[in-house]
């Protein structure tokens, strides 16, 4: 050494004070630590403290050997102080924040003993040392701060790799080397550095010892990675663990050759059955069946107590060979044994009908019932093999129903109903029933309503029948009854909706009981129920409307009249209704207009139409715009051919309220429409009145001076609209309408007394109007001659205009004008016997004159010899009366006639001797 090297005594003496100083630092906060009540927070401040001295104090070495012997007595008394600590308040309970600066306090006792590592006078110094790193990193491995873990167990590894491994004596020794390896392993292994974890392994190989333990120890680390790899199920995995069980397997069988106790032997032996599970678990999962089989028969040649998971195993590579009657053999060997875990069978259980499918059903219901009577099988289990017999019942087929016929067996075996039955199960219970209901639900939408009735009929045995549950209960009673009305078994879908309602009487049971009756035919039931729908606390008008439906589609009209009916009862209180008021009437009145005898309630409802559109208005309840036309179109249409079809039927009363419902329809005015259809208002009134005296005639009984009155309103608005046309009024309207109306105003104007100038000139006006008709003036003129309020002088007027029409054709209708002669002869004969009969003889005049150039026959021959017959018997009141020219005159004419009928020969020579006579007579007077 150089003199400059050598430290002054003053730089010596420096450096010994900052030693004792910081060690006194370092002793103080242990003082506290020792202090620390057990059980409570450790404060950051003492690991803080601590690592701040310690690392002054490394800045100072090397150290004199006194003070790596204070150090080394300082790094012990802190560790001890931790343990005292921890074996106090117990560290497995503490919290995690605890437990982090109790792993720190204990770093910081391993990296201080780590500076007094080489201290002189104590044995084994580093192996010491390297025995706090490696607890310390233990610690923090627990914690999961792994790579403060692994740099504990590399400080450790460093350690001891500088010591002579050949020296190691004593067990604990030769333990620690192993131990640190695994450890290490194990940590890398957690940051995914694999390839380290299983170099670290390989090097522990070379540590063994020949100690039992350590290879029991290094084996079973090779099955933990094993096992791990297994549970990632990828394939690259699978062979990865298949050969570190393998490795695990060969450590196995080497400690059996070095092994010296008993326990030690069966020790290894059992390591060696269960990493042979896990090997044929691997084969398993790379579907390896006959090596699963050849490990499964080695460990059951060489166990005397056989594993569960054997079984399992067995049957599992069984059902992989497709040999399934050994697979079955095997599950039910599951059953013979007593000891067996529940998740071991239960999971056998799932596996095999997994792979079976519904073929297996049966074999697995005879397993689990086996189960039940042999051991103790939880709810839970129950559950889990129920879950896996329904599998997945969406679609339905044939298997969906195998499935569902085993577990309607399963869950009401009386066994499984005790299981579930008791206060503790009440959440096993509920998931049961919910797996089955959702396991019928399933059914259902398949249209297996069979299978489905079935399953929810066993679902309601895991529903209590206690006051909470009864909601439930009555749920479960009306989807049976849905169930069993798809299988047209209506009376005992009946019965399921009675017992639904007795528990919660609500819209849907009432509902369903309208379905039923419906589908019963029974109307009058049904339509109760359609009554006492509105009375449920839950009533909404939705349900009416489908009501309507539900019976138009099943052709109970009567039913659908009835729901049609009460809904329009709920639009005048302003609710929100499912559709429109003016499309329930519009339905209303189609339906019963398929009928032909519902006229009268056809009517009853028209008038109810018209009744909500004069309270609301006609944008109201027809609706806007085109819609609202359209729909008053509708109504308009349908009243106006009910009132014609009631017409032809001879049913006048009917009709005329008919055709007054149309004209208040045709007038509604939609959106900006000065006036409705005017013209087909107008037409409606005419056919009104020419009803109402269509009826009168009918039942015989004169109407009353009101009624008259009224008519004639309903006609006079029906003229206005014809007056106030801006061309002729009879343009708008086709003749025959404007017949009935000069008609109807001539009958009724009739009866009334100051009326007959008014007659004559609507009469009048009618035959100078483009479209009169002959035929029209005839039946006026007819029926003015005739009855109690006939007026002569408009008959005569009307069949005298006639008259003249039909003469001024190419081709009269000579019959037509046989028949108004006749009649104005009558008419004239009647009103002019004491005055002046030359109107009479004109008329006869003008008939011979009409006869003269016709061909024989074409004029009616027996109006002919009316004629001449009737005016040579005119002459006889002259010729009592004296007045002999004018006798003789009526001779003359009906002479005159009878030389234009055929067939009066007879008469004309009578006639012509008569004349003769009756001259002479004169003359010779």
């Amino acid at each position: 050494m150089k003199i400059h090297d050598i430290p002054s005594p003053e730089l010596r003496r420096s450096h010994d004070d900052l030693h004792n100083q910081l060690c006194s630092q370092i002793e103080s906060s242990i003082k506290d630590i020792e202090k620390h009540v057990p059980g409570t927070a450790l404060p950051d401040s003492f690991s803080t403290d601590l690592r701040r001295s310690l690392s002054s104090l490394n800045s100072l070495s090397p150290f004199p050997n006194s003070v790596k012997l204070h150090i080394w007595k300082l790094s012990y008394r802190l560790w001890n102080a931790c343990v005292d600590l921890s074996n106090a308040a117990g560290v497995k309970t503490s919290a995690h924040k605890r437990d982090e600066e109790h792993a720190k306090l204990r770093q910081v006792s391993a990296d201080l003993l780590f500076l007094g590592s080489d201290v002189s006078g104590i044995p084994s110094p580093a192996f010491k040392s390297a025995s706090f790193f490696y607890k310390t990193g233990l610690i923090w491995h627990d914690l999961r701060k792994f790579e403060l873990a692994s740099y504990c167990f590399e400080k450790a590894s460093d350690l001891l790799s500088k010591v002579d491994i050949t020296n190691f004596s004593e067990y604990e020794e030769k333990k620690l080397l192993l131990d640190v390896n695994i450890a290490r392993s194990r940590a890398a292994w957690e940051v995914s550095d694999r390839n380290l974890a299983i170099a670290l392994l390989s090097r522990s190989r070379n540590v063994l010892f020949a100690v039992a333990e350590n290879y029991k120890a290094l084996a079973n680390q090779y099955l933990m990675f094993g096992k791990a790899m297994l549970s990632k199920n990828e394939v690259s995995g699978v062979n990865e663990a298949l050969r570190l069980m393998n490795d695990a397997l060969e450590l196995c069988e080497r400690g059996l050759t070095v092994v010296k106790r008993t326990e030690d032997t069966l020790a290894l032996k059992e390591l060696i059955s269960k990493t042979l599970r896990f090997l044929a678990a691997s084969h398993l999962q790379r579907d390896e069946f006959e090596s699963v089989l050849k490990c499964v028969k080695v460990l059951r040649d060489g166990e005397k107590d056989q594993h569960p998971s054997l079984s399992v195993l067995a049957m599992k590579a069984w059902l992989g060979l497709g040999k399934f009657e050994e697979a079955e053999k095997e599950l039910r060997g599951v059953v013979l044994d007593k000891g067996i875990p529940e998740s071991v069978w239960v999971s056998a259980v799932e596996s095999y009908f997994q792979v079976v499918g519904a073929a297996g059903a049966a074999a697995v219901k005879g397993v689990f019932l086996g189960l039940l009577g042999r051991c103790h099988v939880s709810a839970d289990a129950a559950i889990r093999v129920v879950n896996k017999v329904v599998g997945d019942p969406a679609g339905g087929g044939e298997e969906a129903r195998l499935r569902a016929k085993v577990v309607s067996d399963l869950v009401s075996d009386d066994r499984i109903l005790t299981l579930l039955s008791g206060e503790d199960a009440s959440k096993e219970r509920t998931a049961m029933h919910a797996l089955l209901w959702n396991c019928a639900a399933e059914h259902f939408r398949s249209k297996d309503l069979q299978t489905s009735a079935d399953i929810f009929e066993k679902s309601m045995l895991y529903v209590p029948s206690d006051i909470e549950s009864r909601n439930l209960r009555a749920k479960g009673f009306r989807v049976l009854c849905l169930c069993y009305m798809g299988l047209s078994q209506l009376d005992r879908a009946q019965e399921y909706i009675n017992e639904a309602e007795k528990l919660e009487p609500n819209l849907a049971s009432t509902f369903l009981k309208f379905k039923i009756y419906l589908q019963k035919n029974e109307h009058d039931g049904a339509i109760t129920q359609v009554q006492a729908l509105p009375s449920c606390l839950d009533f909404t008008a939705e349900f009416l409307s489908l009501a309507a439906h539900e019976a138009i589609a099943c052709r109970c009209l009567p039913v659908a009249v009835a729901s049609l009916s009460l809904i329009l009862n709920f639009y005048s209180t302003g609710k929100q209704m499912p559709t429109t008021e003016v499309v329930v009437f519009r339905t209303l009145v189609t339906i019963l207009s398929q009928d032909p005898q519902n006229d009268s309630d056809i009517l009853k409802q028209m008038k109810r139409a018209h009744s909500r559109l004069h309270d609301t208005s006609a944008e109201n309840f027809f609706g806007k715009g085109e819609i609202g036309r359209r729909e008053r179109n509708w109504f308009s249409v349908n009243a106006w051919n009910s009132g014609v079809k009631t017409g032809q039927a001879n049913q006048y009363a009917i009709c005329a309220e008919f055709f007054r419902l149309a004209s208040e329809f045709y007038g509604a005015s939609i959106d900006e429409e000065k006036e409705g259809n005017h013209v087909m208002v107008c037409k409606s009134l005419i056919m009104t009145v020419s009803a109402i005296i269509s009826d009168e005639k009918q039942r015989t009984n004169t109407l009353s001076e009101n009624e008259v009155k009224e008519a004639i309103s309903l006609l006079d608005r029906a003229g206005k609209m014809l007056k106030s046309s801006s061309t002729e009024y009879e343009a708008i309207i086709e003749p025959n309408f404007l017949f009935v109306y000069t008609w109807c105003a001539f009958d009724l104007h009739s009866r009334l007394d100051d009326t007959g100038s008014q007659q004559l000139l609507l009469i009048k006006r009618f035959a100078n109007s483009k479209c009169c008709n002959p035929k029209h003036l005839l039946q006026i003129g007819i029926d003015a001659s005739q009855g109690p309020s006939s007026n002569h002088e408009i008959a005569i007027f009307a069949l005298s205009t006639c008259l003249t029409t039909l003469l001024a054709v190419p081709s009269p209708d000579y019959v037509s004008v046989a028949l108004i002669l006749r009649k104005l002869v009558s008419l004239r004969s009647i009103h002019g016997v004491d005055t002046n009969d030359d109107a009479t003889m004109e008329t006869y005049k003008q008939a011979y004159r009409i006869m003269v150039g016709l061909k024989e026959g074409e004029y009616p021959v027996e109006e002919a010899k009316w004629l001449a017959m009737t005016a040579w018997n005119r002459a006889a009141v002259p010729v009592r009366m004296g007045h002999m020219d004018e006798a003789k005159r009526w001779m003359s004419m009906g002479l005159e006639l009878a030389k234009k009928v055929p067939g009066m020969q007879t008469y004309r020579s009578c006639m012509e001797d008569f004349i003769a006579g009756f001259e002479k007579k004169l003359s010779g007077a």
